[in-house]
Parts: structure tokens; C-alpha cells; sequence
């Protein structure tokens, strides 16, 4: 590599570079420049936002750490830094802790939105010619860091946007994340030319993409090589896009055969085609192959980006003719690399990029990359450094080779602690690489050469001969990823499920939690804690390794929110019945409802998201609610009209009567709509991201004072237990054991007094404070399936119970009970099939999205 010396360190200037496309974000005005959500930003708008968030970072040049998803507070801050002068590091969420602990960075921008400045004095000398830091080898490779100037991101956008030929009047709707630097150039490159940009973390497998990108009117679409995996399996040749006009690719070598065959489809869609090459190290993009040549030279990467150019020099491993490293020059090339902040002073240490591919030039004057130098491949767009994850999966009693491909890893694994299966897994699961990608093989001894060295021709050739360890199957012959996806769709009614896809990302909720836990259990053996936010390739890597936990427990554990609600609606009905006496079942589901919401609704998704999925969890309490009573009212007339609207607790009698039995269902609905309109207000979404556990206990001092009748809240009977709710929302914000003691002493001093019965009351107590400690709790295996019907069911049950009980209590109250939490679970069971029938035949794909599930009337 060409080396210079370093420049001398010296004062930051007075005045320091910018990137000149961040900072005259305004002189294109009132144009469109980001679509997140519901939020539509002209350029002028997102130039203002830009403009404070530069202001809170305050003075001095400061490093700013950026990660998450594809979502306006991130872009926000990136522009910020690259405006004000200071540099961002952006790296994926996975990586963002251990880059904090190593760089100290002087603000973060939190998961909420917020940015926490930790140093007003900025901590570290920054080169003046620093502007941003991206790591160099995905999630798989060594934590250093590209240092790239002003220069170098304004010259390589500006150089893509000229050769793509990109328009004002463009849309790119996000494929890849911004932390991922060929991601990163579609956003730099459309806000220089003034087009607008559409920010989505959905996959190109979602049927909802294609509907945001055909209402956007999207014009460009952007891929790593797994992306034209996907789009082959969604019908992406028969699908209309009317205003497409061209296709991108890049992150890795695409097969020549799928090069040929979109290029093929492009010209007769009317869009192009173009096959792209580059690094981190230059910033994004070094060579495009022409759309016009892609059919004829799919093998090729094509020419150098205007401004750069490619020399082709000797190297070793080279033994054809004409065979060499590819070594690439231009303005985009990088400053050099950071491994440690002392680092981030250095100017420029490199001078040409040395790519460490082993290409050749084509009679045309094409770059086509034959091989590749270095211990790297290129798997689904991630840099897999080799040694790195020799050094990573080996370990007492386990030796890991690896060599391999762009597109292919070759594992071979020795020793007397050696499991084929186990290692691929791990290799799934932790780096989130594709399984077909990955062989796994057992050898005696991995090959090596004459002077002791790894022989890693040989090891590559003997882990390809041997049998290929294959994924776990079912005795349909289903992997075990496609069969968790599979359940998915069926219990949460999307169709359009993905490996990819969370339990939350697909509109999951407390109900349904428990069912798909459960299932997830039988297949798995086991399943994380925090699997509801998992995606389902990593659950299925993550499984106990006998895959499967039919008949091997004999004490399963289940969720504690959903134990409690099972246990809560009995105690409900029994007491109802006459069985036993045990009060409090009703306040302590307010608060596992409140506990729910906060899991369930306040995810990381944008406001939009979040309220879309407020209002379909409202419309599963009330739909339902509203048809039962309803038809109650036309059978037997023993409710009325302001029942069946769900507003007696707002119009009806002061006194109790019985037209209070639904008091619960009418409580949680005014509850969860009061939440969404408070947490449609911008602002106040934006507090409950920057503060998530203070926020819903500021919601429970205001509670407490309807509680203790401070407040009048006008609304008898009902509206007084918000507090209980806004305490279940704080326990499942409260992270640290102080937060769970201090609430502990809050439930303790404040429920006592409230009900003048201390039996009910210790109830009430004890339930809640088993949501504040315990994950989950034990059952005996036999009655865990009972546990999530009860779980389930229980709206139903407290629905239908009403018109069960009273006839058989004569009989005995036992019987009551039974026929009651039968009543309830099997009206459950017919709404969901229901629901999925008329699902089945009237949704369009995606309308899943919008809420359709199998199981309506979630809490």
C-alpha cells in the first residue's frame, strides 16, 4: 500500500470544512426531501432540522455516534455532523457498544431520537480534514474504522450522481441500512441532486415495500446480491413499476447469469441496469458496468467512476496473464484507517487504494475481478473476515478453518470438541449470514503446507467433497427457518412473514405472544427472553440443539404477564360464580395491560407505525366487544345501547348496575385511546423516547392524583386505576433493580387504603410486584397448554362469562366455572378462524400490515 507520511497535528481550525451537500440542503427549497411515515419533509424543513440538531452538538468539532435503523433521527444527525463540521461514526446497533467503550464519542444519538452530548469540550483531536468513520468489514470483521474526509463524500457523490444520471425529480426508497456505507451513498447522492428519499426498514420480501414504493412513486431501487434472491422470490419480473427507471448493484459479485437476466428484464421493463464495485475504503463506488454492456460482459465490473482510474499491478498469487491486484486512485479514496482514537488526529496515510481483488482487463477495457488477495469474502454484502472468524469460533478442544468465495464459506472444523452442526449455527445465528451460504465439514486435520502453513486451496477443495452439513429438519423435510417463518404467518396472520421479520415487526401483541411462545418452545426446546424482538433466522439458529422440546420437560415456564392473566380471569370468573372469593383480578390485568403496551406498541418504529398499531390493538378490544354485547342486546335486551358503544362509563348510571359489567373492557379502550392522542403529538412522542422510563412514571404521579382524588377526573368508577396502568407501562421500563425496588415501595405504599379490603388488595400487590421481578414462571408441562388458552382467551372469557355462569350456578358452582372458561376459549377459537377466513379471501398482500391477524380482541 502506498504510504506517506503522516501531516502534523496541529489546532483545529476556527472554521472547520463541511461537506458542502449537507450544508446547502436549503437552496433547493420547497422540494420534497424525506418521506419517513407519516413525516414529509421539504428541504427547506429537513435544512431547519439539520440546523438545530447542529446547534444542541454545540461548539468545538466533536465526534458524533450515529446507529439504527433507516429513520429521520438518524439522518438528521449524520447531516448535522457533515454540515457543522464535526465527524460521524456510524455503525450498526450490533457494533455500537463496543465502538462507544473504544472511541468515547462526544455525543450519541440515542435509540429515541435525542442526542446526548456526554462532552460539551470536545474529548479528542480530529484531523481537520475528518468528516466521517465507517466500519470496513460488516458485522463479521475487526472493528476498525475507515477515515473518510469532506472530500472524499462529496467527490464520490458527486461523481454517482453524474454517471447514473440521477434527477431531481427522483424517489429512492431505502433497501439498505445507512450505517452500510453503499447504503449511505443512495442517501448522499439523492440530497445532492435535491430528489427526495424514503426512509423504510422494510425488506424487499414485504409485500407493504411495494406498496410504499409504488405510492411514493419510487424511481430507483438498490441491492446487495441476497437482495436479487428475494426479489426472484417475490415476482419481482411481473410486477408493474411504472416510474422505475433504474436498478443498482453492488456489495459483492453478482452471479453473471443473474447480471444477464436483469439486464435482460430492465430493457424490456424500460428501466437499466447497473452492476456496480466498490469499498468502504473509497467511500462507496469505484466502477459501474454501463447498462448497455451488461448483457454481453456480466462477469465484468466495468469502467472506473468518473474522476478515478484502476491500475492493474503484480502480485504473487497472480499467475495467469495479465492477472494483477486491482489498484484504484481518486478523490474518494480514504484518508487511511483508525484502530484507536489517537488515531482520529493522523491525516493522510494512504494514497491509493489497494483493493486487494486480483482482476484483469477484458479487450473491451473492462475491470473483471478474478479472485480476491486477501483473507476476505463478501457473503449477502457483509466483508467475512476469515481470520477474524477463525479466531472468533475456535476455541479448548475446537480448531475452525475457513476459506471460501464471494457468495460461499468453507468451514472446516477439528478436535475433540468438534460439532459441524453446532458451528454453523453459531456461524447463523451470530453473524447473520445465510445458511445456504455457509459449509460446514468435519476433518482430521486441516491440510497445510510444506513449511506448516494452512493449505487453503486444499482445506477448500476437502470441505467442498465432504457431506454438507445440512440445517436441522422436521420429518416434512422443512429447515428449521422456514418452518419458525411458516408458524409465524399462520399465528399472527401475515403471509408475508420473512426470516427476517420480529414478532413485533409483525404487529404481535400480548395474546398472541403466548401462543407463538409456546409454539416457538415445542420446536425449539427454548426460547430468549427477548425473542419477541428477534428476528426468526437467529431464533431458529439460537435453538436448543435438539431443535425440538416435545416431551422432554416436564416443567415449563411461561411468560409471568401471561400467567397472570390466566390466573386472574379464573380468580375474575370464580368469583363472579360464587366458587371462591378472590378480588383483584381485574385491577392487576389493567396494570399486565399497561405493562403490555409498553412492550408491544412503544417499539422502535417510526410514529406512524407505532400509531397505526395503537389503533388496530384498540379495534381488537373493541370490535369484538361491541359485536358480543350487541348480540346479547338483540337476544335477551339485558344490556343497552351505551353498552354496546362501550361509553357507560363515560354516559351511564353513577350507581353500580349491571350495565357496569364491562367496566374493564370500557377502561382499557378510553385508556389506549387517550395514549394514542397523547403520543401523536410529536413532541411527545419524542419525550417517551428520550426518557422511557421517567415518562410513564410522570403518567403515574398524574394517576396517582385521580387515586387519592386530588384530581376529580369526572369519571366514576373507571378512570381512577389509569395509575395501575401507567404502572405496568413503568415496570416494563424499569431496566435496573432500583427502578424495580423504588417501584415496588410505590406499589406497596399506594394500593393499601385504595379498595378498604386488604385481602384484595394483597392480592393486587402481589400480582403486580411478580410482573416487576419475575420474567416467567414455572408450570407443570401437563397444564401449560391450559395456561395459554387461559392467557388467550381471557377477553372472551370476561366477555361471554356474563351470560354463562348465572344458569348453571344451581347446578354447582364448579360447573359454572368450567362451562364459562370453556365458553370463552371456544368463542376465542371461532373469532380467530374467522378472522383468518375472511383475512384469507377479502385481504390484498400486505394488509397484514394494517392489523389482520388470526386472533382478534388482543390486549
Amino acid at each position: 500500500m502506498t504510504v506517506v507520511s503522516p501531516l502534523p497535528r496541529g489546532p483545529v481550525p476556527a472554521a472547520p470544512a463541511v461537506v458542502p451537500f449537507a450544508r446547502d440542503l436549503a437552496r433547493h427549497g420547497d422540494r420534497l426531501a424525506v418521506v419517513a411515515g407519516g413525516d414529509r419533509w421539504t428541504y427547506r424543513e429537513l435544512a431547519e432540522r439539520v440546523t438545530t440538531t447542529a446547534a444542541r452538538l454545540g461548539a468545538g468539532r466533536k465526534l458524533v455516534l450515529v446507529s439504527g435503523a433507516n429513520d429521520p433521527g438518524q439522518l438528521v444527525t449524520y447531516l448535522a455532523a457533515l454540515a457543522a463540521g464535526h465527524v460521524a461514526l456510524l455503525v450498526p446497533p450490533a457494533q455500537a457498544g463496543a465502538v462507544a467503550a473504544a472511541y468515547d464519542p462526544d455525543a450519541v444519538l440515542l435509540p429515541g431520537g435525542e442526542v446526548d452530548v456526554r462532552h460539551r469540550v470536545p474529548a479528542h483531536e480530529l484531523h481537520p480534514d475528518l468528516a466521517l468513520l465507517m466500519p470496513t468489514s460488516g458485522s463479521t470483521g475487526s472493528p476498525k474504522l475507515a477515515r473518510l474526509s469532506h472530500r472524499n463524500v462529496q467527490a464520490n457523490a458527486e461523481s454517482i450522481v453524474r454517471f447514473l444520471g440521477i434527477r431531481d425529480t427522483d424517489r429512492a426508497v431505502t433497501t439498505l441500512p445507512m450505517h452500510y456505507v453503499y447504503g449511505l451513498s443512495v442517501v448522499n447522492t439523492h440530497l445532492l441532486r435535491g430528489a427526495a428519499v424514503v426512509l423504510t426498514d422494510l425488506s424487499v420480501a414485504d409485500a407493504c415495500f411495494w406498496d410504499l414504493f409504488r405510492a411514493e412513486g419510487g424511481t430507483t431501487l438498490s441491492g446487495v446480491p441476497h437482495t436479487f434472491d428475494l426479489l426472484d422470490r417475490v415476482g419481482f419480473a411481473r410486477m408493474r413499476l411504472p416510474r422505475l427507471r433504474y436498478v443498482t448493484q453492488a456489495g459483492g459479485r453478482l452471479d453473471p447469469s443473474y447480471v444477464r437476466r436483469y439486464a435482460q428484464l430492465g430493457r424490456r421493463a424500460g428501466w437499466d441496469f447497473v452492476v456496480m464495485y466498490g469499498q468502504t475504503e473509497a467511500t462507496a463506488r469505484m466502477a459501474y458496468l454501463p447498462p448497455e454492456l451488461a448483457d454481453a460482459h456480466p462477469a465484468t465490473v466495468g469502467v472506473p467512476i468518473p474522476g478515478g482510474s484502476f491500475v492493474i499491478e503484480p502480485a504473487p498469487e497472480a499467475t495467469a496473464p495479465g492477472v494483477g491486484e486491482l489498484v484504484y486512485h481518486g478523490p474518494n479514496v480514504m484518508l487511511g484507517y483508525a484502530s484507536s482514537p489517537a488515531d482520529l488526529a493522523l491525516g493522510r496515510t494512504v494514497t491509493a487504494l489497494r483493493t486487494g481483488d486480483l482482476a484483469r482487463l477484458t479487450p473491451e477495457g473492462l475491470v473483471e475481478i478474478v479472485g480476491r488477495r486477501g483473507r476476505f469474502v463478501k457473503i449477502a454484502g457483509l466483508r467475512v473476515d476469515l481470520d477474524h472468524l477463525e479466531t472468533a469460533l475456535s476455541g479448548p478442544g475446537v480448531d475452525v478453518r475457513c476459506t471460501g468465495a464471494d457468495g460461499e464459506l468453507l468451514v472446516a472444523v477439528s478436535g475433540p470438541g468438534a460439532e459441524p452442526g453446532a458451528v454453523r449455527q453459531e456461524i447463523a445465528g451470530r453473524y447473520g449470514l445465510p445458511a445456504r451460504a455457509v459449509t460446514v465439514a468435519a476433518v482430521a486435520e486441516p491440510p497445510r503446507l510444506v513449511n506448516g502453513k494452512i493449505d487453503y486451496p486444499a482445506l477448500g477443495a476437502l470441505v467442498s467433497a465432504a457431506p454438507r452439513t445440512e440445517p436441522e429438519r422436521d420429518d416434512k423435510g422443512a429447515e428449521t427457518p422456514e418452518r419458525l417463518r411458516a408458524l409465524y404467518a399462520e399465528l399472527l396472520g401475515r403471509p408475508d412473514a420473512t426470516l427476517d421479520s420480529t414478532f413485533a415487526d409483525l404487529g404481535g401483541d400480548s395474546l398472541s405472544f403466548v401462543e407463538v411462545s409456546i409454539r416457538l418452545e415445542d420446536e425449539l426446546g427454548t426460547v430468549p427472553a427477548n425473542w419477541h424482538v428477534t428476528p426468526i433466522r437467529e431464533l431458529a439458529a439460537a435453538g436448543a440443539p435438539a431443535g425440538r422440546g416435545r416431551g422432554l420437560v416436564r416443567v415449563r415456564r411461561v411468560e409471568t404477564g401471561a400467567a397472570l392473566r390466566a390466573l386472574a380471569i379464573v380468580c375474575v370468573v370464580g368469583t363472579h360464580a360464587g366458587l371462591f372469593t378472590l378480588l383483584g383480578g381485574a385491577h392487576v390485568l389493567v396494570a399486565v395491560a399497561g405493562f403490555n403496551f409498553a412492550r408491544f406498541r412503544l417499539t422502535a418504529a417510526d410514529r406512524a407505525t407505532r400509531l397505526r398499531r395503537q389503533a388496530v390493538g384498540i379495534a381488537r378490544i373493541a370490535v369484538p366487544s361491541m359485536l358480543w354485547i350487541g348480540g346479547v342486546v338483540l337476544l335477551t335486551n339485558q344490556y343497552g345501547p351505551l353498552n354496546v358503544l362501550l361509553l357507560n362509563g363515560l354516559l351511564g348510571p353513577p350507581s353500580w348496575t349491571s350495565d357496569w359489567h364491562f367496566w374493564f373492557v370500557e377502561v382499557l379502550v378510553y385508556v389506549l385511546v387517550v395514549m394514542a392522542a397523547l403520543l401523536a403529538v410529536p413532541s411527545v412522542d419524542r419525550l417517551e423516547r428520550r426518557f422511557p422510563f421517567m415518562f410513564p412514571v410522570v403518567l403515574l404521579g398524574w394517576g396517582l392524583l385521580g387515586r387519592y382524588e386530588v384530581v376529580d377526573l369526572g369519571v366514576p368508577h373507571t378512570m381512577p386505576v389509569f395509575w395501575l396502568f401507567a404502572f405496568g407501562w413503568a415496570a416494563a421500563r424499569a431496566s435496573r433493580w432500583w427502578q424495580r425496588l423504588g417501584l415496588t415501595l410505590v406499589l406497596a405504599v399506594t394500593v393499601p387504603g385504595f379498595f378498604g379490603n386488604s385481602a384484595r388488595e394483597v392480592a393486587i400487590v402481589a400480582g403486580i410486584a411478580l410482573l416487576l421481578w419475575l420474567v416467567a414462571v414455572p408450570f407443570p408441562a401437563p397444564s401449560h397448554r391450559v395456561v395459554s388458552v387461559l392467557a388467550s382467551s381471557s377477553l372472551y372469557v370476561y366477555l361471554t362469562h356474563w351470560q354463562v355462569y348465572p344458569h348453571l350456578d344451581d347446578i354447582h358452582p364448579a360447573l359454572a366455572v368450567a362451562a364459562s372458561l370453556a365458553a370463552g376459549a371456544a368463542v376465542w377459537w371461532l373469532a380467530g378462524r374467522a378472522t383468518a377466513l375472511v383475512s384469507g379471501l377479502g385481504a390484498r398482500p400486505g394488509a397484514a400490515r394494517a392489523g389482520a391477524g388470526t386472533t382478534p380482541g388482543r390486549v
